[in-house]
């Protein structure tokens, strides 16, 4: 119904940036919230950060509020992520989703998702 793809993914050293790109198209009038969850090998699926399409309320994981920002380009049916002083353990595969739901921020909410990104930061 939604089509995602995500870009911007990449090799980085710790204390690095990258900034991460989702484009939308389908079906994209239901969208509330667009937002981006990360998979770690080994680990469940955690949620990263969202932001409400229309209001552009932010909502952020407690661990990585101030090192994340996410923002949107509603023109382009566009969200970013903008990932800033980067960890090891950031290490992950980093997927877009979106929800009908406005200020989603529970996996169980978001129902389309992206094939994601993979973000690799070293030490």
């Amino acid at each position: 119904q939604v089509q995602l793809v995500e870009s911007g993914g990449g090799l980085v050293q710790a204390g690095g940036s990258l900034r991460l790109s989702c484009a939308a198209s389908g079906r994209t009038q239901n969208t509330g919230t667009m937002g981006w969850v990360r998979q770690a090998p080994g680990k469940e699926r955690e949620f990263v950060a969202a932001i409400s399409w229309k209001g552009g309320n932010t909502y952020y994981a407690d661990s990585l509020k101030g090192r994340f920002t996410i923002f949107r380009d509603n023109a382009k049916n566009t969200v970013y992520l903008e990932m800033n002083s980067l960890k090891p353990e950031d290490t992950a595969v980093y997927d877009c989703a979106t929800s009908s739901f406005i200020g989603a921020t529970m996996l169980g909410d978001f129902s389309s998702w992206g094939q994601g990104t993979q973000v690799t930061v070293s030490s």
